[in-house]
């Protein structure tokens, strides 16, 4: 990344595997030789992120075990990997909160993928708050890491996801639809940026009505493609799940509530809706007011109604199928980040966790104890962070 007033990423020739800092580890080479290799990680660099100064890891396929003590940076290393897809990450953090304390402002994440494809994220010591984005040296939209690589995460915030405002689970369903349509970032992008000019238009004295209109046409056409992608990932998700044997993790149902139509209609809902946003301060239709319902199947009752232990089997039994989906219909396995994922399972849930796991891409698992992992498979990459 370069461009700014000093370079963020290390070069790849400077940072040798004997250049890392507080680690040790082993590492072998699974067994599996998966044709979808591209969606895997064979080297990440860290740059003054959070606690990390200077971090080069190379993993290999299947999992890669991080343990240490709280405070190593352990999850920090899971939240790099996530900002090599488009948002803001598994901790959804400003971008200033992400450099390293004592560095000078900067950041940067960097890592080849297995087809050779170099991908690099971070900010500018003179612009802390504005994310650059570079693949093969070329600058790029965050957006377009998503036609690069599809990581999927699990995280302990997450936990009680079900039972909490719908805007969180709305995220959690565009993250599953991205990794089988990488085009629905930009959608999403797109209609959130004509939604905030609509509401800033809407409160001005007298609005004008041929740009409101433009306005609104572009929130209808974004709008009804990311209804239409988030529709179709809910319909094959319930499908893949309703059709697994009941076993470790109870199987969820899946429906969306909320608003639904095509571009036409939510063209009009806006048009007629004009003065009730404007009192309102904020637009009442569109898929921004969608929510996911999720239902205990086993149980026939919602998931916000579960114990925290059955609504964590029950994410991870979303995760699961849905990597699952993700490689059937698209060839190539998401990369999984899975925070503190054994801390909660008992070791038999923990065993069949891990056995559903096995040669499944690339999995990223964090635990302060290296016992918890005793049953993931010997070849394994783990890391010990001090």
């Amino acid at each position: 990344m370069e461009g700014g007033p000093r370079r963020v990423v290390i070069p790849w020739r400077a940072a040798p595997p004997s250049t890392l800092r507080g680690v040790r580890g082993r590492a072998g080479v699974a067994p599996e030789t998966a044709p979808m290799a591209a969606a895997m990680l064979d080297r990440l660099v860290l740059t003054d992120f959070r606690n990390h100064d200077a971090l080069a890891l190379v993993p290999t396929r299947g999992f890669i075990v991080l343990t240490g003590p709280n405070g190593a940076g352990k999850t920090n290393v899971l939240e790099a990997v996530s900002l090599l897809a488009p948002g803001r990450g598994l901790r959804r953090a400003a971008l200033g909160e992400m450099a390293r304390a004592d560095g000078d402002g900067g950041f940067g994440v960097a890592a080849t993928i297995a087809d050779g494809t170099e991908l690099a994220t971070g900010t500018l010591t003179s612009a802390p708050e504005r994310r650059v984005v570079r693949i093969n040296g070329a600058a790029a939209t965050a957006n377009a890491l998503a036609e690069r690589l599809s990581i999927l995460w699990l995280t302990p915030a997450m936990d009680r996801l079900f039972a909490e405002p719908a805007a969180g689970r709305r995220q959690f369903l565009d993250r599953l639809a991205l990794a089988l349509f990488p085009g629905h970032a930009t959608h999403a992008t797109r209609y959130d940026a004509a939604m905030r000019s609509r509401n800033r238009l809407l409160a001005e004295e007298r609005p004008d009505a041929e740009w409101l209109g433009a306005l609104e046409r572009r929130m209808a056409e974004h709008g009804a493609a990311i209804d239409r992608v988030r529709r179709e990932t809910v319909a094959a998700l319930a499908e893949k799940l309703a059709a697994q044997p009941p076993g470790d993790f109870p199987r969820a149902g899946l429906a969306l509530e909320g608003w639904s139509g095509d571009d036409a209609a939510l063209s009009e809902q806006l048009r007629a809706g004009r003065a009730r946003d404007a009192a309102a301060g904020r637009t009442l239709a569109g898929p921004h007011r969608v929510d996911l319902a999720v239902r205990h199947l086993e149980k026939d009752r919602p998931a916000a109604l579960a114990s925290t232990g059955e609504q964590k089997a029950l994410m991870l039994g979303i995760i699961l199928a849905h990597a699952e989906l993700v490689t059937g219909r698209t060839g190539t396995p998401p990369v999984l980040l899975l925070d503190e994922v054994a801390a909660h399972l008992d070791p038999g849930r923990r065993g069949a966790l891990f056995a559903r796991l096995a040669g499944r891409g690339q999995v990223w698992m964090t635990g302060t104890e290296p016992a918890l992992f005793a049953d993931v498979p010997s070849h394994a990459t783990r890391i010990a962070l001090s």
